[in-house]
């Protein structure tokens, strides 16, 4: 028995509630079960419940014994002092106050429906890809979509945990925000971490000075790189290195090194050289990225903004000082689109949760509805047990389904789980 079922039972009212007592024969009536509790503190909040001929208002305590209460040194937290009722799977101690008086205490060993408890068990101690794989095609589309559609939101949240902090550490500049991010994106995962110091390294109000100037836009960031630490025979890169050093005595500017940037087992279109050629473009193309952003009515806008085509140089070169074959490098559209389902749909709904305004946090939504579904081993995986999804913003829950809830076995906190169990 675990204590988290317990929690589940007493949540969910999927108990014997007949003739209700105490473990000393007072009567019990459930008025309000309380409020779950995620915190440190007692596992249910703002109870009501009638012991007796009392109406009591506090908190609830569950355990699987209720020696636990000791173990786990309640009786010096005052956090507790405010427990009304001890919920327990055996009493196989009572427990006292402080005052020396019993905490009323009721046990649910014979109450749980056999049916819930096998079901559970199933559930939790199988070795399938989910654990309700056996389960999971008789569970209604409604409950699924519905599920899904609060396990997108959830993504979206966790997403955002992270540009929220980054926001306040910018002052709340939305602007220099999205642009570090939008930089962490460029990197992809490879060399999101490099990326993104090389945009906090590069204030975005030096970059606004040289917007009109492709040349210098580059000369900034590949210096900043660490990139034109070396000598070359070419002649660009040599004239960005020397712009770079005048523009860096004049900013006083401090970059990266070179090492700071992977090109082991990468395909030469995602150098780093070739994404920060893009993303200077990107600058040089776009006034104030994010406001142009907000303003885009549709994923369509969005990949018309991420069509950059580079200067001649990149046209015949991946890296500095070798000529490669004549290609265009530009965004292929699946980058452009996965730009959208990792960066800007989040923000986007950073950004309404912020200003308190739902239709960003819609659009964002909105967006993901527009892309294809994403192809990778967990969808096909979900794909194998029936469901088809159409868009990103199924993708995007079904992931999340998987990460946070599947693999974690918290069945008991899904409604997929719920249903099945009933």
């Amino acid at each position: 028995m675990k204590e988290f079922f317990l929690h589940y039972l007493w949540r969910t009212k999927r108990f014997d509630q007949q003739q209700l007592i105490t473990t000393e024969g007072e009567p019990v009536t459930l008025q309000n079960m309380g409020r779950h509790n995620k915190n440190a503190g007692p596992d249910f909040l703002d109870a009501r419940i009638r012991i007796g001929d009392t109406l009591w208002a506090g908190n609830v305590e569950i355990h699987v014994r209720s020696s636990e209460w000791i173990q786990h040194k309640h009786q010096t937290d005052t956090a507790y002092d405010n427990v009304i009722l001890h919920v327990v799977y055996e009493e196989d101690q009572p427990i006292l106050r402080k005052s020396g008086q019993t905490i009323p205490c009721i046990e649910l060993k014979k109450r749980i429906p056999a049916g819930i408890s096998n079901t559970y068990q199933r559930l939790s101690q199988n070795e399938h890809w989910i654990p309700c794989q056996q389960h999971f095609a008789s569970v209604g589309s409604i409950i699924k979509n519905l599920w899904l559609d609060r396990m997108l939101v959830e993504r979206l949240e966790q997403k955002t945990e992270n540009m929220g902090e980054a926001l306040i550490k910018n002052k709340n500049h939305w602007e220099e925000t999205f642009y570090h991010q939008m930089a962490r994106s460029f990197g992809l995962k490879v060399n999101a971490e490099p990326f993104e110091l090389l945009a906090k390294v590069t204030p975005l109000s030096i970059l606004a000075k040289h917007k009109n100037n492709l040349f210098q836009l580059e000369a900034i960031l590949f210096g900043q790189s660490g990139l034109l630490d070396r000598n070359f025979d070419e002649d660009y890169p040599n004239k960005l290195k020397k712009e770079y050093f005048f523009l860096k005595e004049k900013y006083n500017l401090k970059g990266l090194r070179p090492q700071s940037w992977n090109f082991l087992r990468m395909r030469p279109p995602n150098f780093p050289t070739i994404r920060i050629a893009q993303f200077a473009m990107l600058l040089f193309t776009t006034d104030h990225l994010f406001s142009k952003i907000l303003a885009a009515k549709n994923t369509k806008e969005l990949e018309n903004m991420f069509e950059l085509q580079l200067s001649n140089y990149w046209l015949t070169h991946y890296v500095f000082d070798r000529v490669s074959i004549k290609r265009k490098k530009s965004l292929g559209q699946s980058t452009i689109h996965l730009f959208i389902i990792n960066t800007i749909a989040p923000f986007l709904f950073l950004y309404g949760q912020k200003k308190d305004n739902n239709f960003y946090k819609d659009k964002a939504m909105d967006l993901l509805e527009e892309i294809p579904p994403e192809k990778n081993k967990v969808i096909s995986q979900w794909k194998h047990l029936g469901i088809e999804p159409d868009s990103a913003y199924q993708t995007q829950a079904l992931l999340q389904l998987k990460k946070a809830y599947c693999s974690q076995q918290r069945c008991l906190s899904c409604a997929i789980g719920g249903e099945i169990l009933k």
